[in-house]
């Protein structure tokens, strides 16, 4: 493993200190897999309209632990967008107050490492909301959309979004574009990846996130 790797194994560590002391192997431990709906396709200035996640722990996805909710927005967006996501004016306008909902999610995270496709997105409307409500939003990430393509670079050329993956791998998502179905459809995804991680090598967490990285290319199927 070469000098950047091996930086980012060391950053990786020293974030999993202030949870726990020795490695953990990724497929034991409990992950927050989530997805986030949005005003528009700029993280950057866009609103974060709704939050859904579920916990996989052991990789299983526990069914019974999904996380869900709309922020409550000053005015609802456009008509145009309301058609991808299917969050409602009304909805919207009634939803949770960003700060109570975002200390909830947080409190639902628990510290655990952070999964979700294209991550870089939700992480974005994430950290800046949470800025904005001056709430700390620090997390350990997971971008499957970067891990998929290192396990399969065969399938790399032809899979490029989530609806790719998952008909690749005959995963059926009955709710695409609704946060919590998203998110569902992304754990399923994820539960199919960490075997396979594992099996070329990477069954640790911080194995793992390098890999994603990039600074780390196996052998795929």
């Amino acid at each position: 493993m070469g000098e950047p790797g091996g930086r980012l194994v060391e950053w990786v560590r020293a974030r999993l200190r202030l949870h726990r002391e020795t490695p953990v192997a990724a497929a034991q431990m409990r992950w927050v897999v989530l997805d986030c709906e949005s005003s528009g396709l700029d993280p950057r200035r866009d609103r974060l309209l709704s939050i859904g996640a579920v916990s996989v722990e052991h990789a299983r996805i526990a069914l019974d632990s999904g996380h869900s909710v709309v922020l409550r927005q000053d005015a609802a967006s456009a008509a145009d967008n309301i058609v991808i996501h299917g969050i409602a004016g009304s909805e919207q306008l009634g939803g949770m107050e960003a700060a109570s909902a975002l200390r909830a999610f947080e409190g639902y995270v628990a510290g655990a490492p952070l999964v979700a496709f294209h991550a870089a997105f939700d992480r974005s409307l994430l950290e800046r909301a949470a800025r904005a409500n001056q709430i700390p939003f620090r997390h350990v990430w997971l971008d499957l959309a970067a891990l998929a393509p290192a396990l399969y670079p065969a399938r790399a050329a032809r899979c490029k979004a989530l609806d790719d993956w998952l008909d690749a791998f005959g995963v059926e998502s009955l709710a695409r574009h609704d946060a919590l179905g998203d998110a569902y459809a992304t754990a399923q995804l994820f539960q199919i990846l960490l075997p396979e991680a594992a099996r070329q090598g990477a069954a640790m967490l911080e194995e793992l996130l390098v890999v994603a990285s990039g600074q780390r290319w196996l052998g795929g199927g």
